[in-house]
């Protein structure tokens, strides 16, 4: 079984496609991760200022779990398209996107996890991190890392 994140962006797409050429009837899970608000707040330097009864957290994140319900139920009919058996997973991140996806692979037994990447490279890699980095640094399976088609197409016209 393989695990692909799925997010809804280009290259989360572009890895259920490439997930699906290559590992065509394998069953899989297309996992979404979402931040509590507080996991969000905790990060930003405005939360500080925050009082008690200002949001409904649990409204946040009640709408984000199901934002994040629903991205995973679309992942799933892209994974169907392209030839994969796929069911939808949703976790909360606790700590990272990273720690999340990696406790997700562990708790599904996954032989495999599909990550797209977005191709950060110098300071923004720096300062925003990278996901597929941290996976591929950390887990104990088989990752496939796959740059969107945008991110594969100036790759691929630089070599010429």
């Amino acid at each position: 079984m393989v695990l692909i994140c799925y997010d809804g962006s280009p290259d989360s797409k572009t890895a259920i496609t490439l997930a699906g050429q290559v590992l065509q009837g394998h069953p899989a899970i297309v996992l979404t991760v979402w931040e509590p608000f507080m996991e969000v707040m905790t990060r930003t330097p405005s939360g500080f200022g925050m009082s008690p009864g200002m949001v409904n957290v649990d409204e946040i994140d009640t709408a984000n779990e199901q934002g994040a319900h629903a991205r995973a139920e679309e992942g799933v009919k892209l994974a169907a398209e392209a030839g994969l058996n796929a069911q939808p997973r949703c976790r909360s991140q606790v700590t990272s996107v990273a720690d999340a996806i990696l406790a997700e692979a562990e708790a599904v037994g996954a032989d495999a996890i599909v990550i797209g990447s977005r191709g950060l490279t110098g300071i923004k890699s720096v300062l925003l991190g990278s996901v597929s980095h941290h996976v591929i640094q950390h887990a104990d399976r088989a990752v496939i890392v796959v740059p969107s088609a945008e991110i594969a197409a100036a790759r691929a016209h630089r070599k010429h």
